[in-house]
């Protein structure tokens, strides 16, 4: 970082790394579990963050200080459209949603007021303030089933409301970009893990649930044989590529896979969970769901770009998040308050 002097009435500037004067960003779910990483990230970076967070899957202590808070959700628009009233962004980062994959088919209003509603309350604000970039998570769940490696040039295919709702966003973003000119950057992480993941929550985040459980004295539990594979992704590796794309304009209006290489079936993962925390695996395998069965992407188009990616093995990332699993406690798990539909939804989701 450097400072650009003017002449006689001294004008200070602080230059960014990039060259530029320094970047206010907002990141909305800033103080949810990716978000809080991409935050530390932007901030190292030199970014000016302001967190748009209403707390509902995020904790206030996941967000570091200096950072401005701004307690309130997405899918309400006058708290979007003030926060961009009285800030002048430079880049958003959404993060923002309910990533509940397989609960979303039971809660399909909410799923789509809160992922979809609410993300089309920051485009439009991103395009009323001339906002240069946002970055938009989205999801591989936007593939579907039977299309591995996932790539990008795929036709995706989603099965559950969630990767719908993700796909609708992309859709709206392209869209957006055409009529109004507004850029962004589309990254479809999977199956992340890491410090500051909500634990707590039983309906998504298998490891954070394995972590949890195994604290409270619990079994692990498995729906169907654990043989469903994914590629489990440490946060660390895929929230710096996130939060540096806005200073890659060739990755402006493109949509990139990121996170892990390596596929573990869910049962190894249960075994490789309860080594990190030291404890015994007790695994309760129960009825299977309706589910992909294997999901992987393929990242050769993210490196191409941005060159090689960070890739913590299994072990380490697990370790790392175990130590802070265990300094920070068990969180209770509590059921969700807003299911639609009870029609099939797995008994052990019902208590």
């Amino acid at each position: 970082m450097k400072i650009a002097k003017g002449g006689a009435n001294l004008c200070v500037t602080v230059i960014g790394p990039y060259g530029e004067s320094m970047s206010t960003s907002l990141v909305t779910g800033g103080a949810g579990f990716i978000g809080a990483h991409v935050v530390r990230s932007l901030v190292a970076l030199g970014h000016e963050v302001v967190v748009l967070d209403d707390l509902s899957g995020g904790f206030r202590d996941n967000v570091p200080s200096g950072v401005h808070f701004l307690r309130g959700s997405v899918a309400d628009e006058a708290t979007v459209s003030g926060a961009f009233d009285d800030h002048q962004f430079d880049y958003v980062f959404h993060l923002a949603a309910y990533a509940a994959e397989g609960l979303s088919h039971f809660i399909r209003a909410f799923n789509y007021t809160n992922n979809v509603v609410g993300s089309m309350h920051v485009i439009n604000e991103c395009i009323k303030h001339d906002v240069k970039c946002l970055v938009f998570t989205s999801s591989i769940a936007v593939y579907g089933a039977n299309q591995v490696p996932m790539r990008e040039d795929l036709t995706p295919a989603p099965e559950d409301p969630y990767g719908i709702a993700k796909y609708a966003v992309e859709q709206d973003l392209r869209a957006a970009h055409e009529m109004f000119g507004l850029d962004s950057i589309v990254f479809r992480p999977h199956n992340v893990y890491g410090e500051y993941q909500n634990i707590g929550d039983r309906y998504r985040n298998v490891i954070g649930i394995f972590m949890n459980r195994l604290m409270r004295g619990e079994t692990m539990p498995i729906f169907g044989d654990g043989s469903q594979t994914r590629a489990f992704s440490y946060v660390g590796d895929i929230a710096p590529i996130i939060a540096n794309s806005v200073h890659t304009p060739s990755a402006y209006n493109q949509v990139f896979n990121i996170g892990a290489d390596r596929e573990y079936s869910v049962k190894i993962l249960a075994d490789e969970v309860a080594r990190a925390m030291k404890l015994d695996a007790r695994i309760e395998y129960l009825q299977a769901r309706q589910e992909v069965l294997h999901a992987y992407s393929d990242h050769s188009k993210v490196r191409a770009l941005f060159g090689a990616q960070r890739d913590t093995d299994l072990g380490t990332g697990l370790e790392r998040m175990a130590q802070w699993a265990l300094a920070s406690g068990p969180r209770e798990s509590s059921r969700f308050g807003h299911i639609e539909i009870e029609r099939n939804l797995p008994p052990a989701w019902r208590t």
